[in-house]
C-alpha cells in the first residue's frame, strides 16, 4: 500500500475513513504575543454541485445526513496521538453530495509554523475480515510543521464520480474558523 502525497489520486474501495490531526505547541510560541497553545481544528466540508452543503467541526459535530462525525475537539494538542478525529461514512452521504474537503485550522490566527510534530492523515477504517477485528490502512499523511506559513491547510478532497476517489492536495489556505472564509476553499473544488 503506498501513501498518497499532494497531487496523487486513489479509487476508494473504502467506505469508512478517518481523518486524524496531531499537534504540539512550539515551545517558541509565547513569544511576541502569541499564545502559548495552538488550537487546530479538523474540519470536513460537504459541497453539491459547487455550494457549500454542510460541515463538521468542533461546532458542528455532525453533519445533517450523519455521515460525517467529528468526535470532538482538543484545544492544546496534549496527548498521544491524534488529537481530533473525523469519521466519514461514505455509504451514508446524500446523495446530491459530490465533493468533501478536509482541511485543518488555525482557530486562533497563528502560523502552522508555531507547532511542532504536526501531522494529519486520511485512513481507511475498514475491517480485517481475516482477523475479525477493525484495522486502519493510511492513505494519505501531510507534515504539517515547518514550511506552512499559513493559517491552515486544505490536505485533501473526497469526490463522487462514478464512485468515490480521494485526491491529496496539500495546499495551505489562509482560514481559522472553519464557518468563516470558505470562500476561500472554492480553488479546490
Amino acid at each position: 500500500m503506498s501513501v498518497l502525497g499532494p497531487g496523487d489520486d486513489l479509487a476508494l474501495s473504502a467506505t469508512r475513513l478517518r481523518m486524524g490531526i496531531g499537534w504540539d505547541a512550539d515551545p517558541g510560541a509565547g513569544a511576541a504575543g502569541f499564545r502559548r497553545e495552538i488550537d487546530l481544528d479538523a474540519t470536513a466540508v460537504q459541497f453539491a454541485g459547487g455550494k457549500l452543503f454542510d460541515l463538521a467541526f468542533f461546532g458542528n459535530l455532525r453533519t445533517r445526513d450523519g455521515s460525517v462525525v467529528h468526535l470532538g475537539d482538543n484545544r492544546t494538542g496534549s496527548g498521544v496521538g491524534d488529537d481530533e478525529s473525523i469519521t466519514v461514512d461514505l455509504d451514508r452521504v446524500h446523495g446530491p453530495v459530490d465533493t468533501i474537503l478536509f482541511l485543518v485550522s488555525s482557530y486562533q490566527g497563528q502560523s502552522l509554523q508555531w507547532i511542532r510534530n504536526a501531522y494529519c492523515t486520511l485512513v481507511d477504517r475498514g475491517a480485517d475480515e481475516a482477523a475479525g477485528s477493525e484495522g486502519e490502512t493510511e492513505l494519505a499523511r501531510f507534515t504539517l510543521t515547518l514550511g506552512v506559513p499559513d493559517t491552515g491547510l486544505v490536505m485533501a478532497k473526497l469526490v463522487r464520480s462514478g464512485g468515490w476517489h480521494l485526491q491529496a492536495i496539500g495546499e495551505p489556505v489562509s482560514i481559522t474558523k472553519p464557518s468563516e472564509g470558505l470562500e476561500r476553499l472554492a480553488r479546490f473544488l
